[in-house]
Formats: C-alpha cells, structure tokens, sequence
C-alpha cells in the first residue's frame, strides 16, 4: 500500500534531500525513523531533490508498507517525537498505488526571501542585501521568464537532466511586511511557480534578476542570457540558506 507523507524541514543541517554517502540528508534521516516507528526498512521517495541548506515549508514523499496502517496519528505523533527538531511530520495518507510523490506533481513553487536590513532572527533564513537594489526593475525582469520555456542558462552544469525545459506559471516579487517586527525588517521574496525546475535554477535566477535590479543588465541583457543558453553569461548563484520549497501541486483531489 502506498502512503504520501506531508512534512517540512529546515534544510540548515542537512546536505540537501536526496540520499548522499557521506553526509547527513533528510530524506537518510526520515528513513531512519520509519523504519524505527514501523519495524521495516523503508524506502521513502521524495517529490524532488532539495540543494544544501534549502529548506521546504511544504514537501510531499512517499512510501510503500505491506499493510494497513491502522492508528496513522498516533504513528504521526511518534515519529515527530523521534526526528530530530528541524524536520516535522504534518501528516499521512493512503492514496493509490499508481500515484507517485515526483512523477504525479504538476508544479511547485518556491520563495527566495532578501531583506536588505540587519535582523538577528531572520540572518539564517534570508538573504542580506547591503546596497538596496531598485525592486521594481527586478519584478518587471520576472515576467520575461514567462515568455520563455528553455533554461539552460541557468542550469547547473553537468546535470543529468535530459531536458532544459520548463513552463513557469508565475514569476513575481512581493514585500512581507510585518507589523509586529520592532525591527522594521520588511521580507523581500521573489516567488517562481513552474511545472518542473532544474538543478540551482532558482538561485541562478534570482542572481541574475539582481544584476537587473542594480543595473548591471538591462531588460534586453536579461533576454540574450536567457537566449544565450549559457550559464557563464548568467548571474551568480545567492546563497541556498534563504530559498524555500512553499507549495506542490498534483492533478488529484486531495492526492487520490
């Protein structure tokens, strides 16, 4: 029987999601307490790969157990106790067999949160900018990634990736401001919601769009390194601490 797990992680202490042999990752550490709790090995199979130290505020993988589990809170309560602080169980449910945590979504979305003042409780989660850069510009640049499906430029080199291609579904730059902050540190996020992403895509972008931001590029720059199909002709990659997976979407209803 196969189960979707929803949980979230601070990525911080974690070489990424995926599986590595000389590190510690999430997904090593979720296994282990599955195992623990059920009494089986247990392979889980994530909705996708996370880079170090990004974290997910939504993520969604899956298991197969050979019966019914029969008291799921109770196991959901257990294993929250047992994994270490940073990652949290929300929930797990039976869905069909044929439905697969990675294959089955249809898009995700992620956040990269800047602020652009000192804040002792956000230097962690965000990415300090130490010149203000002109936001505007930098949301305008956002909405070309729209009329364009191949992002090779800002792809990490030597993946395994068969293809460059993706549909972004919304490019955009908010501001979080929080009233009840004495520190007066508004949340700059720029907020990209594609079908799939390719390896430091995100990042690459964000780079790029504050090259636009600062005037470095314009409008018409940041078209020829889309254009170009080039990482070198790219920005810099930001910094992994600062980028969040928020939501997954798949083509069912309440995942079954």
């Amino acid at each position: 029987m196969r189960y979707f797990i929803q949980l979230s992680y601070s990525g911080t202490n974690y070489h990424g999601w995926q599986f590595q042999p000389n590190a510690i990752s999430v997904q090593e550490t979720i296994e282990k307490a599955f195992s623990t709790i059920l009494r089986k090995k247990i392979k889980i199979t994530g909705a996708g790969r996370t880079d170090s130290g990004v974290h997910a505020e939504f993520y969604i993988a899956h298991f197969d157990y050979h019966k019914t589990i029969i008291d799921i809170e109770k196991n959901v309560f257990r294993l929250n106790s047992f994994l270490p602080a940073d990652i949290a169980i929300e929930k797990i449910f039976h869905v069909h067999d044929d439905l697969h945590a990675r294959f089955s979504a249809v898009a995700r979305t992620y956040e990269y949160r800047i602020i652009t003042k000192k804040n002792p409780f956000l230097y962690k989660k965000t990415y300090r900018l130490y010149k203000q850069p002109d936001f505007d510009l930098m949301n305008k640049a956002a909405k070309i990634l729209l009329e364009y499906n191949d992002f090779t430029s800002f792809s990490k080199l030597h993946t395994d990736t068969k293809t460059n291609l993706c549909k972004i579904y919304l490019a955009e730059l908010i501001v979080h401001k929080n009233k009840n902050d004495k520190q007066n540190c508004n949340i700059y996020i720029f907020r990209i919601k594609a079908d799939r992403f390719l390896r430091n895509m995100v990042r690459a972008i964000t780079g790029t769009l504050l090259d636009v931001a600062y005037s470095k590029i314009d409008f018409k720059g940041f078209r020829k390194i889309i254009e170009s199909k080039n990482r070198s002709n790219a920005g810099f990659s930001v910094p992994a601490q600062a980028l969040f997976l928020t939501n997954i979407e798949y083509k069912f209803n309440n995942y079954k």
